[in-house]
């Protein structure tokens, strides 16, 4: 385990872990053996994180988050104050668990309170909007929200929601926009285009 990180004096963290440099972890925050968490991060209060999981670079977790054993989280993603990841569909309280797995593709940021069901990917740059619940994957770049959660619109890696006007035509595969705030390009598959609600 790396001293290079910051650990308040309430946090809890386990032993066999491994914490990159420049991480770090706030109030009453606990880390379960066998974690894996990159370098600067940073996990916010009454953050819990389960065993085995894995976190990337530059992961920012606001107050109250969970993210329990199964979820995977790559670099660059935010996840908002009080969101909920689970990890078994049909949960009891006896029993054993089977826990589905769950991905959150780098530069992926989650809104607060939003419910991720357990056994989905959210795809690359994708954003889930305040209080969504997602019950199935996400393509990158997608917007989503509601209840459940279906595709908006479409975002930017720099997180600039894209305009409706699609700039040019791939084929017929691809349907490309241009970022009216850092002049980035973005290509959808016509598929998830079509699905825009």
């Amino acid at each position: 385990m790396s001293e290079e990180y910051f650990k308040h004096e309430s946090a809890f963290v386990e032993e066999g872990t491994e914490i990159g440099e420049g991480t770090n972890i706030w109030h009453l925050a606990h880390v379960r053996e066998g974690v894996k968490i990159g370098s600067d991060c940073n996990l916010g209060k009454d953050v819990y994180v389960g065993t085995d999981v894995e976190i990337g670079n530059n992961v920012k977790i606001q107050n109250g988050v969970s993210v329990y054993q199964g979820v995977t989280v790559g670099d660059d993603v935010f996840l908002g104050p009080h969101m909920t990841f689970t990890n078994d569909v049909y949960p009891r309280a006896e029993g054993e668990w089977d826990i589905e797995e769950t991905l959150v593709e780098d530069g992926v940021s989650i809104g607060a309170h939003a419910t991720i069901l357990s056994g989905i990917t959210l795809g690359k740059y994708s954003m889930i909007g305040a209080g969504a619940v997602v019950t199935k994957d996400v393509p990158e770049h997608t917007l989503v929200y509601g209840n459940p959660a279906v595709i908006k619109g479409f975002v930017c890696s720099c997180g600039k929601k894209l305009g409706e006007k699609e700039i040019t035509y791939q084929g017929e595969e691809k349907v490309l926009f241009e970022c009216s705030e850092c002049g980035g390009e973005v290509k959808i598959d016509r598929e998830v285009y079509s699905k825009k609600e």
